[in-house]
């Protein structure tokens, strides 16, 4: 149950952040979106457990996730915007 939680949340924190920093290459789809929101809450979790704002046991709620995954978004931008990854919008055929 509680890896279903992390998929929805995750879910959820990606919509959220992919509709507050929109863009053109941001990844698409159901999976990817997921992953982003689930990445955006670990790297939630992480800096707050460093900093002090959350135990040892404890994760990022949904707000911190969506924030998270903004700094996720803003990653992905400045490393398509660098040439470092293919931007996901323009397909090349052979």
């Amino acid at each position: 149950m509680h890896i279903l939680y992390i998929i929805v949340i995750g879910f959820i924190a990606g919509i959220i952040a992919r509709l507050l920093a929109p863009g053109a290459n941001n990844p698409a789809g159901f999976i990817l979106t997921t992953l982003l929101g689930i990445a955006g809450a670990f790297i939630a979790t992480l800096i707050g457990q460093t900093i002090g704002w959350y135990g040892p046991n404890q994760g990022a709620g949904l707000i911190g996730a969506v924030v998270g995954a903004i700094v996720v978004l803003f990653v992905w931008h400045r490393l398509v915007s660098a040439h470092k990854i293919s931007d996901p919008g323009q397909r090349r055929w052979l």
